[in-house]
């Protein structure tokens, strides 16, 4: 039987409600994971598991010194020949990104898996019980091997890059977009896999060695209709950055304004990635747009172009390398 080592770092998936029909007032970070596996006993059919707390709190409240310690500890346990994979439970505001940060980061083969829950097992139709089984059902896969890090909820996989919360409340929030889920776990609860993830990740990665102890700061810039350039103004004057994430209109696009103030960034040598406030298609180079040095996201959201030019500015600031990473990642 294989051994899974479970991390448990609270949101909903450890909340607790007032009563059954409490699904926006509950309490997070009650239930530890030990208490979540107890409510479980299937899980200990299919694989010995081990339980570690990292925290019991909201997802909000998560940052990059949290993952440094996230990324540190699965790496450590993963090294170890008595587990076969990792099931991370994680509040599903920033569980995308602590997902993707991991994807790059995780020197490993081994299955590491991302669950969440919509409504805390107090509440009628919790998605606890079935994202805690189904995540350890994927975790002991086979199939689940050198797949990078995955999402899953509601039944589906979903790779780390692409997965993306869509819905404050559905329990089915968890969508990959246009490319799709990698796959789901059936009726019979077998784990199936449609396609494969077709960026480097994880055991490719050019990140997984780094000794990281702090990030450059990196900000990202959403573009309206009217918007002026005094946010981005504010950000370059504070002398704190050394990259700015434009979410900009359509294809990537911001105001006259903005692209003032994103002149005067690169001028001060930061470095500014053009991504979309889009929630599909990709940002690629414009050339009517090109007045200033600028990085493309390719099809990658916000917030995770923030995480990838973090870790890419720890390695280089040459703007041809890390457009390539992004063209990678």
């Amino acid at each position: 039987m294989k051994r899974i080592k479970l991390i448990a770092s609270g949101g909903t998936i450890s909340g607790k409600g007032a009563n059954r029909l409490d699904l926006k007032d509950y309490r997070t970070g009650y239930y530890k994971g030990e208490d979540l596996l107890e409510q479980v006993p299937e899980v200990l059919n299919v694989a010995q598991v081990d339980t570690s707390q990292l925290a019991n709190r909201s997802s909000t409240k998560m940052g990059s010194s949290d993952w440094i310690q996230l990324k540190t500890l699965v790496n450590g346990w993963l090294n170890e020949k008595k587990y076969d994979g990792i099931v991370i439970t994680h509040g599903t505001n920033t569980l995308e990104e602590t997902a993707y940060f991991l994807h790059l980061t995780i020197k490993s083969k081994k299955p590491v898996v991302l669950v969440g829950a919509q409504r805390p097992v107090t509440a009628i139709g919790s998605d606890v019980l079935n994202n805690l089984w189904t995540g350890v059902k994927v975790a002991v896969d086979q199939q689940s091997y050198a797949k990078g890090v995955l999402v899953v909820a509601n039944n589906e996989i979903h790779s780390a890059r692409e997965v993306a919360k869509t819905d404050t409340y559905s329990l089915d929030t968890f969508q990959s977009g246009k490319v799709g889920a990698l796959g789901y776990v059936s009726a019979e609860h077998t784990v199936l896999y449609d396609r494969l993830p077709t960026r480097k990740h994880t055991f490719q990665s050019v990140f997984n060695d780094n000794k990281f102890v702090n990030f450059p700061q990196v900000a990202i810039v959403y573009s309206h209709a009217g918007v002026n350039g005094d946010i981005i103004n504010f950000i370059v004057d504070s002398g704190k950055y050394s990259g700015i994430v434009l979410a900009g209109t359509g294809a990537g696009r911001c105001s006259p304004k903005e692209e003032e103030a994103l002149n005067k960034a690169c001028q001060k040598g930061m470095i500014v990635v053009r991504s979309s406030r889009c929630s599909e298609g990709r940002v690629v180079p414009i050339e009517s747009f090109d007045t200033f040095p600028s990085i493309t996201a390719d099809n990658l959201s916000p917030q995770k172009a923030r995480i990838l030019l973090m870790l890419a500015l720890t390695l280089t600031d040459d703007l041809s390398e890390i457009q390539a990473m992004f063209h990678a990642y």
